[in-house]
């Protein structure tokens, strides 16, 4: 797909595209199209990718007094999600809208302090029109909403939106699994596709899946992980003191 996108010479800086939700040719033109939709106009408060092409639709939702939640790279922190209140940023919402600009401005805060998160922005490198999506490899945002899921901020009727070119369009399958989000909404510049999905939205983290290497690196997983088996020993224990079977941990992979 990167390659096709360049060969196309539809990309955008930075450069190069490959490893990154690319940029995009028409990208402002598909945040104008997104932000026509009800579930746009409706939403308050939203949860958006940090990528380039997107930063159009997250400089909107500031302009438009929506507050904007984006994740620290790589879920890096405990707080790990920094928050973007247009109120407290007086003129400053187009610095908020960067990567750079929101590592600085931002309020960093954790899943549970998300509260309820009405739409979810993410950027994509292909999609089709069945609701399948394909981000940059790296897992992030399927981690960002399992988070999100499991601190109640989002839902299975939460609707995710993906603005991308249509060459990013495909009419081939994209392989799924149980923690791979699904878009409800695909925007291109041209047009708006109402996917309906078919596929289920996570519901939490799907521990079984995640290397070691990567729990250790994220306090967030590595805390949650610790507080979840905490709270099954100390179910275990009470129902043994009542005298009741005991509750058996669910297996490693649960949501």
């Amino acid at each position: 797909m990167w390659k096709l996108l360049e060969r196309r010479h539809v990309t955008r800086f930075p450069f190069p595209a490959t490893g990154r939700i690319p940029n995009f040719q028409g990208a402002e033109q598909a945040a104008a199209r997104a932000a026509a939709l009800p579930e746009w106009q409706r939403a308050r408060r939203l949860k958006c990718n940090p990528d380039a092409p997107q930063r159009a639709l997250r400089l909107r939702a500031l302009r438009e007094g929506k507050t904007v939640f984006m994740a620290v790279p790589r879920l890096a922190d405990e707080r790990c999600f920094l928050r973007l209140d247009p109120a407290r940023l007086g003129r400053r919402l187009t610095q908020a809208a960067t990567i750079k600009g929101a590592a600085r401005l931002g309020e960093p805060v954790t899943p549970e302090e998300l509260g309820h998160i009405d739409l979810i922005v993410a950027g994509s490198v292909a999609v089709n029109a069945r609701g399948a999506r394909v981000g940059k490899g790296g897992g992030y945002s399927d981690l960002e909403f399992a988070l999100a899921r499991e601190a109640r901020a989002v839902n299975a009727r939460t609707t995710v939106l993906t603005t991308v070119h249509a060459l990013q369009v495909l009419n081939d399958d994209i392989p799924m699994t149980p923690h791979d989000v699904p878009v409800d909404l695909v925007v291109t510049p041209e047009r708006v596709i109402r996917t309906r999905t078919a596929f289920a939205k996570p519901k939490g983290i799907c521990w079984k899946e995640l290397p070691v290497d990567r729990l250790e690196a994220m306090p967030v997983l590595r805390n949650r992980q610790r507080r979840v088996s905490r709270h099954r020993q100390a179910s275990a224990r009470s129902a043994n003191h009542r005298g009741e079977a005991p509750v058996r941990p669910a297996p490693r992979g649960a949501h």
